[in-house]
């Protein structure tokens, strides 16, 4: 009998990987992976929800402002037009944006230079340096999970970006989100997908998609399709995107298992001066190879049932 699926409860997940942190080395241990068959997710076993801080270490990529910023113009220009394009859809004349996860409030600032209606904006995130960085930039700051949050306001649009597969139940993290959008209110998520050439081919050699032991629950497209469904909220729009950050940690760690690559505890892989040249080749590899391929990042645009767009 296996650990049970945080989503269905199902004991009889199949193991599919063993993995070990790659990244920060924050522990030795091997993490196993398991495909639940009732729901086609993958859980990592054990799963160290209590043991947050010492995951996320202080030199966290996220935690650390300007870290691992390859091609950062391009990428914040393709950021502001996505910004564009969704904030289009929102009626209104002042619109609030939730960032859950969003650190120092960055992806923020860039949806508020995207639209001018974006005149309330409020980060969760669970680090306390992020927290003077954000509200110095205007953003309200809440220090905490996203399950420990309440609100009266209600947001038009809500961001989960590289966050939901972070959380033990995201079943409930979604159920929630769909609680605090407002009549026409739309959720963007980003999430790794398991079901990608990346993930099969270092499947059992510590996939940088793991992220190990930070992503607590992988999908693919269907599952997560069908896990958002039975939280009351559609999908309006899907895209796969490019998944160099998974193949750049991978390859990495392969160069430092032939001795051609340093990589540690002191200076982690998102640090490794390696890092800008193999995010820009998978980048473009990726995007080469978008319109035939299912890439190792998904983009949904979610509206709850039953609204109109």
């Amino acid at each position: 009998m296996s650990e049970p699926c945080p989503l269905c409860g199902e004991t009889q997940a199949t193991p599919f990987a063993v993995a070990e942190d790659i990244e920060y080395f924050t522990t030795p241990e091997g993490f196993c992976f398991l495909h639940c068959r009732h729901c086609d997710v993958l859980y990592v076993s054990p799963m160290l929800h209590d043991r947050l801080q010492a995951l996320y270490p202080a030199n966290y990529y996220s935690f650390v402002p300007g870290a691992a910023c390859v091609v950062q113009r391009v990428k914040q220009a393709l950021d502001r037009r996505m910004f564009r394009a969704i904030l289009r859809k929102l009626p209104g004349e002042a619109l609030s944006v939730l960032d859950v996860g969003g650190g120092s409030g960055w992806l923020l600032d860039l949806a508020r230079a995207s639209d001018p209606r974006v005149t309330s904006t409020q980060v969760v995130d669970i680090d306390p340096a992020a927290k003077a960085a954000a509200e110095g930039a205007g953003h309200r700051y809440f220090l905490g999970p996203i399950e420990e949050f309440s609100s009266e306001r209600e947001y038009d649009l809500i961001l989960m970006l590289n966050m939901i597969e972070h959380v033990r139940r995201p079943d409930e993290t979604l159920a929630k989100a769909r609680g605090l959008l407002s009549r026409h209110g739309l959720l963007l998520v980003k999430t790794p997908n398991f079901d990608s050439l990346d993930a099969r081919v270092f499947r059992h050699r510590s996939w940088g998609g793991y992220h190990t032991p930070r992503h607590f629950v992988l999908f693919n497209r269907e599952s997560f399709a069908r896990i958002a469904e039975a939280q009351g909220l559609r999908v309006t729009s899907f895209a796969y995107t490019q998944g160099a950050p998974f193949w750049t940690v991978s390859v990495l760690n392969e160069l430092r298992r032939l001795g051609l690559a340093r990589v540690s505890r002191e200076r982690p892989a998102p640090y490794h001066p390696l890092v800008p040249l193999l995010q820009v080749v998978f980048a473009g590899f990726d995007f080469v190879r978008r319109p035939i391929s299912r890439l190792s990042q998904m983009v949904f645009v979610l509206q709850p049932d039953g609204r109109q767009g």
